[in-house]
């Protein structure tokens, strides 16, 4: 590599958008994985109609679970790529910034076990003849309400590394400030929401729930567009 391709490879822009690919990678695979494939694969407290649903569409489901490694693979090096980019503006920030998000990934992948489970009980296993087609069914939706479990857990830190991002991008002014201001609502909308289904069994059922992480999903889309396409603004001259 020669040295002017070096300095392009390191100039802000360019490590900008290498987060913003991997912010978008995260967003797409994540919605793919935890709110596209769910939503065709499972039923809601009807256990038999979500096993025949995950049955015949298995490839479907398969891919949810690579698609969640995918994500989670590229959350694991997302903020590495921001501090890069933000740590000349805070360096403690942006240091609490990447142990609250890494923090995430190894509980986001050991949580998709429990998907892995779904598979193993559905394989039609030798092991697994002894079992009525109820007691399968009611084991399957076990592991799927353990993954939602996992997801409420691996959430809180979700929410918990927006406050150090949203601050470093007002403060730096590389990125619009009404950015940092989102994320950092978005850290507060994420720690309620988990806050709240733990200590409220019917949150999830109310209109609240269904906005409380809008913030952050503004914040995080908004943020991820703008580093993909516009870059960050050049630091300005003292």
């Amino acid at each position: 590599m020669n040295m002017d391709s070096a300095v392009t490879l390191h100039h802000p822009r360019t490590t900008a958008r290498i987060a913003g690919l991997l912010y978008l990678i995260v967003v797409l695979a994540g919605i793919f994985s935890i709110a596209y494939v769910p939503s065709q694969t499972q039923v809601a407290g009807d256990a038999a109609a979500t096993v025949a649903k995950i049955t015949a569409n298995e490839g479907l489901f398969r891919l949810g679970i690579s698609a969640g490694l995918v994500c989670y693979l590229a959350f694991l090096l997302l903020p590495l790529a921001l501090y890069r980019l933000l740590a000349p503006h805070g360096r403690t920030a942006a240091t609490l910034m990447v142990a609250l998000a890494v923090a995430s990934v190894p509980l986001s992948f050991f949580n998709l076990l429990h998907k892995l489970d779904v598979l193993s009980l559905l394989g039609g296993a030798d092991d697994l003849r002894a079992f009525s087609p109820d007691v399968l069914n009611a084991q399957v939706m076990l592991a799927l309400k353990g993954y939602a479990n996992g997801i409420l857990v691996s959430k809180l830190f979700w929410g918990l590394w927006l406050l150090p991002f949203g601050w470093l991008v007002f403060t730096s002014r590389l990125l619009p400030r009404v950015l940092g201001i989102l994320l950092m609502l978005g850290c507060l909308g994420y720690v309620i929401d988990v806050s709240a289904r733990l200590l409220m069994p019917g949150f999830a059922e109310t209109a609240v729930a269904g906005y409380i992480t809008l913030p952050a999903t503004l914040g995080e889309i908004g943020t991820c567009l703008w580093l993909l396409v516009m870059g960050v603004r050049a630091p300005a001259r003292r």
